[in-house]
């Protein structure tokens, strides 16, 4: 087993034996691994405070065939403002178990998370409403998978301009023309540009608008009926949101 430096942020923590936990934390260099720190639940042990899910920092870790075992930790980032917070903790949680079911061992995971660690800022800033933090997290994850609608064209002629409807049955935006005859659901230019500005815009540039009351919750509903007939998993945590 060779000594290796890894960064990323503590995705769940579980207990294992009597004093030992395991983590599983999405990194930049190898994406979804578990790791494992050897009494950190002992009160004096040096590893308590950074085996707890929100923490960011660099992990130095020998590494197993299958696993990791941690033998320091450097967390730059405990997520302190956030965890104080009930309704953020929940959401928070939300964003790592999301992070956690699509992200995948030994896979090049840096823009997921990057996406994470920004989400977490914005949600712990306190500066954007739980709904548009969560629609614009979801939305981004749905285009790292791959499984994100077409909001740049419409979906049945080409067109990309006159974009006027979002069809669900169809993926994606539909022109003026088409929605008409396709009966898809008309929408706002403002939730447009909202889910253009998603899809399209780099991570780090994300979290940089808000939106009026009723754009928010035109996108809120267009993203939660895309979900319901395509994105099938339910997350656990979206009991407590």
């Amino acid at each position: 087993m060779g000594l290796v430096t890894i960064t990323g942020i503590v995705l769940s923590s579980s207990d294992v034996g009597e004093f030992d936990k395991r983590l599983v934390i999405l990194t930049k260099e190898s994406g979804r691994v578990t790791a494992f720190a050897k009494g950190a639940r002992r009160p004096n042990n040096p590893l308590v405070a950074a085996c707890s899910p929100f923490c960011f920092g660099t992990f130095d870790a020998f590494e197993g065939r299958n696993s990791y075992h941690i033998s320091k930790a450097n967390i730059t980032n405990y997520f302190r403002d956030l965890v104080t917070d009930y309704e953020k903790v929940c959401l928070g949680s939300y964003f790592l178990e999301v992070a956690d079911y699509n992200s995948v061992e030994g896979v090049d995971e840096k823009a997921r998370l990057a996406l994470l660690y920004q989400s977490l800022k914005a949600l712990e800033s306190g500066k954007f409403s739980n709904r548009l933090l969560k629609n614009i997290y979801d939305l981004k994850s749905w285009v790292l998978n791959g499984e994100y609608p077409n909001v740049f064209q419409c979906m049945l002629c080409g067109r990309t301009d006159s974009l006027k409807y979002f069809s669900i049955k169809h993926h994606g935006m539909l022109c003026s023309d088409c929605g008409s005859m396709e009966a898809g659901i008309e929408i706002g230019q403002s939730t447009l540009y909202a889910m253009q500005f998603i899809v399209s815009s780099k991570i780090e540039k994300l979290y940089t608008f808000v939106l009026n009351n009723e754009t928010e919750e035109e996108l809120t509903r267009i993203l939660a009926s895309y979900r319901l007939n395509y994105i099938s998993h339910k997350y656990k945590s979206e009991e407590f949101l």
